[in-house]
């Protein structure tokens, strides 16, 4: 009997000998928690896993799950170069190398002989990870500077696309979109029932609830359906620990993380007939709060909680190369893609980033909010 898809994309799992988990920019933390419940469980079928994440390490926020910690920023060492030289006929007596510049030099020295042009010979290896998951991308672009940097292999390496998102292209040669699930947690955890219910635990169950308790602000989106709360009530009953789950996404908040807070706040503007606040920091402001970037999520979740009213949200800030960054956040039926979509956007309906070089804060708030304004007035 044939496989249905999930079965199919299980099967892949199975089969993938080194697995990649990539989070693309704009999930937040429904993404990597995700991200780190299905590491676990792969995990369990004695595979290793990596999760790499274009925004960088996981929030502090989810610290509490274990081996949150262990989110890498970049895809290094994905493929070796191999030299290769015939010494059938001549022996290597002595190999040296260094370094001038932007070039390595290899030093050859042979023990009686000489070689010619044709004994030597490159070799690229295959990819070190034979399988891609990434979650919570519309397409491959939402990945940013991991796909820019590495199209040949997310080309060349089959992908399995997990994604709750109307707008998923899917762009996977496996392609797990639920369109009725409120977070990407969600589709994991039904994704795993379904399949391999053994593999779910304490830890991969609290990190599902977290990404979907995350995304869903404590279960009070419009977009909360029965089936949500079933799957949070079997993730309870799978002993997931929703006190610190709650306790670390809402009530822990460090100083450095309200003085922040308190800095944006401070700088507040608002458009009623649009519904779109914004704020801007400097690199003056993170300096002087103690701050850093990845305390970002949280300067703009208090921005739409102290104005219940916005439905869209953008936060300007310079980052520590002194480029502007945008942080657009949305709810339905709002796009963040489609209102940044002149300043090439990355990210997701519900959050996508923009980045201005060589632009001030400022200039770059009198080119954004216009259009923004002016695309939610359409």
């Amino acid at each position: 009997m044939a496989l249905n898809e999930k079965q199919q994309i299980f099967e892949a799992i199975k089969r993938a000998k080194q697995p990649l988990i990539v989070v693309p920019t704009g999930t937040g933390a429904d993404g990597y928690a995700s991200a780190i419940g299905i590491s676990k469980a792969i995990a369990k079928l004695d595979k290793p896993v990596e999760i790499v994440a274009a925004e960088g390490p996981a929030p502090k926020q989810l610290h509490f799950i274990s081996q949150a910690d262990q989110v890498q920023p970049s895809l290094d060492g994905i493929e070796t170069l191999t030299l290769k030289l015939n010494v059938a006929d001549t022996k290597v007596d002595e190999l040296k190398y260094n370094v001038e510049g932007d070039e390595l030099h290899i030093h050859l020295t042979p023990r009686s002989g000489t070689w010619n042009d044709d004994d030597l010979r490159t070799e690229r290896s295959t990819y070190r990870h034979d399988l891609i998951i990434s979650i919570g991308a519309q397409d491959l672009k939402a990945h940013v500077h991991l796909f820019e940097q590495h199209k040949d292999f997310f080309y060349k390496v089959p992908i399995i696309n997990i994604d709750h998102s109307p707008a998923n292209e899917h762009f996977g040669q496996y392609n797990l979109v639920d369109t009725t699930a409120t977070a990407c947690s969600e589709v994991c955890h039904n994704f795993l029932s379904e399949n391999e219910a053994q593999l779910l635990d304490e830890d991969i169950a609290t990190a599902f609830l977290a990404g979907m308790i995350a995304k869903t602000k404590s279960f009070k989106t419009p977009n909360v359906t029965p089936r949500t709360l079933q799957t949070a009530s079997d993730l309870m009953g799978l002993g997931a620990r929703r006190d610190e789950i709650v306790e670390n996404l809402f009530r822990t908040r460090s100083v450095e993380t309200l003085r922040l807070w308190g800095r944006a706040l401070a700088r507040l503007k608002s458009d009623r007939d649009s519904g779109l606040v914004w704020t801007l920091l400097s690199q003056q402001d993170f300096m002087h709060a103690g701050a850093e970037e990845s305390d970002l999520p949280d300067v703009v979740d208090e921005l739409l909680a102290s104005s219940p009213e916005a439905k869209v949200s953008v936060l300007l800030y310079e980052d520590a190369d002194k480029n502007i960054c945008g942080i657009i956040r949305t709810e339905r039926p709002h796009d963040a893609i489609a209102l940044a979509a002149p300043f090439k956007p990355a990210g997701t309906r519900e959050e996508a980033r923009v980045c201005f070089i060589g632009k001030n804060i400022v200039k770059v708030e009198k080119e954004l909010i216009p259009k923004i304004k002016e695309a939610l007035t359409i």
